[in-house]
């Protein structure tokens, strides 16, 4: 469809869209900020916090220009003619799989990033915790994707963090 008509279009198309609606559309652009996919009568917005649940440095490790993807609209803004869409609300949660874990458990997983206040651990697929910088000698945490054992410390489920020591 020609830009002009899908301007002529586009509030119209934005009346049949509804927060909760499952959508396809393909990712026209890719921003610092999130990706812009093209729902055939409109663009939308997927912001970095709604593109997935694992952790990544930036949005072409979710996403690239031209793939289709498919999109929960979470809002529609007709005034302003803005949508926001969701990928990772079409993703299971993967910290539900934690009502199994125990604090206390031991895991081994690899070292993903390493930040001035201690490194986050992939203990499960989706799901990161960090070893506070306190329990490495001074200057030395370990290298990323070095394999650690710990043991689990807490569990928030609700922010999604977890707190691990070395076991």
């Amino acid at each position: 469809m020609a830009e002009d008509q899908k301007a002529e279009t586009r509030p119209a198309f934005l009346q049949t869209l509804e927060p909760g609606q499952v959508r396809r559309g393909t990712v026209t652009s890719l921003e610092r900020f999130g990706a812009f996919v093209d729902l055939g009568g409109a663009s939308g917005l997927v912001s970095v916090p709604e593109l997935s649940w694992r952790r990544f440095d930036d949005v072409s490790q979710v996403v690239r220009v031209g793939q289709d993807v498919t999109v929960m609209v979470l809002d529609v803004d007709l005034d302003r003619e803005r949508v926001s869409l969701s990928l990772k609300a079409l993703q299971e949660d993967p910290w539900k799989q934690l009502a199994r874990t125990r604090l206390g458990d031991v895991v081994s997983g690899p070292v993903t990033k390493v930040v001035p206040f201690g490194v986050f651990v992939a203990v499960a697929d989706g799901i990161e915790g960090l070893v506070h910088a306190s329990e490495f000698l001074p200057g030395e945490p370990p290298a990323e994707g070095r394999e650690l054992t710990v043991r689990i410390r807490d569990i928030n489920l609700w922010r999604h963090r977890m707190r691990l020591a070395l076991a």
